[in-house]
């Protein structure tokens, strides 16, 4: 697919985690603005969102797996007015357990996807497909497998048995006594990866059979990456390329071409929604604080200044406080990570010449200048979307929301 598309290899998840990154790339909007920056809390009934933007233009919506942007537990039935505008739906709040999992349709009863959830969800999604095929009518449907997130050693038999813990060369950026755990954890990581590479092939497939390969805009995105060790942390959250960075990749034929481009545009998930909905022709709501790149895709101009905001408005789950989670915010632009944690400057990486991350400039000698220019930047577009950068626990009363000791949202599994 990428040596067919546009691959815009600057992507960031802004707000590296789930539910904050889900929310953005429906509304267009910030996590301090649509106000799920935590996992498990609710994205508001009335928000403006990319599926209701496309139904009030004529497409039927669909979401197939993954939603977690309810916040009323993570295996509860969503009514249609909590569904965001998508009319078909066979999803499930939340789940990891990829090989027993549960969605509901239209009704309150609860159904059970066959095997490997993504395999059963890409065939469902194939037959969403076919059902469109003669149909003028066009259509927004969202893919949303739950892999390769941890639990990482659940993918089918097939696709473990290609890798092995000792044949993955490590990021220099993983600590030695972490190194044979994360080979095992990279067996699986990987096991996943290939188990979705064939669903997407089998997508393609389908598409190409059913005629609608030429004028369907396909993107392959994630809501976050992944640390698997580096810097010694896991999973996501923090403002390392590992954990923020994420593959968007647009394959467009009639609207985009063929040949291969690598572009790199600093797109945030918040400008996902504009830019989608600017690639169709559709509205786009004022609400929306997102850049609309879809000009730029087309070899238009830039709409971005060069540097993008990297967040976590309060730290919980998987990076509490307890192992060193904190508030912060940041840039991320073409060369620099500049981060400020709330006691000051925190971390400062040259990506081109320390792309492993290794070498924090923040004091260092020589730097000072760079230093107050980014951090200027920072402060700049901290202004321009109204973030005063409090501590967490002022976002998390504003908004009402009740969580434990460790800063995380409870929830009913």
């Amino acid at each position: 697919m990428e040596r067919e598309s546009i691959n815009c290899i600057n992507a960031v998840a802004g707000v590296p985690v789930c539910c904050p990154s889900r929310a953005s790339f429906l509304t267009g909007q910030r996590p301090l603005t649509h106000g799920v920056f935590l996992n498990d809390v609710p994205l508001a009934p009335d928000a403006s969102t990319l599926a209701k933007s496309f139904r009030a233009a004529g497409y039927d919506t669909a979401l197939i797996g993954k939603w977690h942007l309810d916040g009323h537990g993570r295996s509860n039935f969503i009514p249609r007015e909590r569904r965001q505008g998508f009319e078909y739906w066979k999803a499930l709040e939340c789940t990891h357990d990829y090989n027993n999992s549960f969605y509901y349709a239209a009704g309150p009863e609860k159904l059970k996807w066959e095997g490997y959830d993504p395999i059963a969800q890409t065939q469902d999604a194939e037959n969403y497909l076919r059902t469109h095929a003669k149909s003028e009518k066009p259509f927004f449907l969202v893919l949303s497998w739950g892999p390769p997130h941890d639990p990482y050693q659940t993918a089918p038999a097939k696709f473990r048995a290609l890798y092995a813990p000792d044949q993955f060369k490590l990021r220099p950026n993983i600590p030695e006594n972490m190194a044979a755990r994360i080979r095992k954890e990279m067996v699986g990581y990987y096991s996943h990866c290939s188990a979705l590479d064939d669903c997407l092939g089998e997508l393609r497939g389908k598409l190409k059979e059913e005629g609608l390969d030429q004028n369907t805009l396909l993107i392959f995105t994630a809501d976050h990456g992944d640390l698997l060790g580096a810097h010694g942390g896991h999973n996501k959250q923090q403002p390392y390329d590992e954990s923020l960075r994420i593959p968007f990749l647009l394959h467009w034929p009639a609207g985009l071409g063929t040949k291969p481009r690598k572009l790199d545009a600093l797109i945030n998930s918040e400008d996902m929604m504009p830019t989608l909905l600017g690639l169709c022709g559709v509205a786009i709501p004022k609400s929306v604080e997102g850049l609309d790149y879809s000009g730029y895709l087309h070899g238009g101009a830039n709409p971005s200044d060069g540097a993008t905001l990297l967040s976590c408005v309060s730290p919980f789950g998987q990076w509490n406080r307890s192992i060193g989670g904190k508030e912060y915010r940041g840039i991320r632009t073409l060369r620099y990570t500049y981060v400020r944690d709330l006691k000051g400057p925190w971390l400062l990486f040259d990506n081109e010449k320390d792309p492993y991350q290794l070498h924090n400039l923040v004091a260092e000698p020589g730097f000072a200048a760079l230093q107050a220019e980014l951090d200027a930047t920072l402060k700049k577009k901290l202004a321009a979307a109204h973030d005063e950068f409090l501590p967490g626990a002022d976002y998390i009363k504003k908004w009402g929301y009740t969580v434990d000791k460790t800063g995380t949202a409870p929830y009913t599994p």
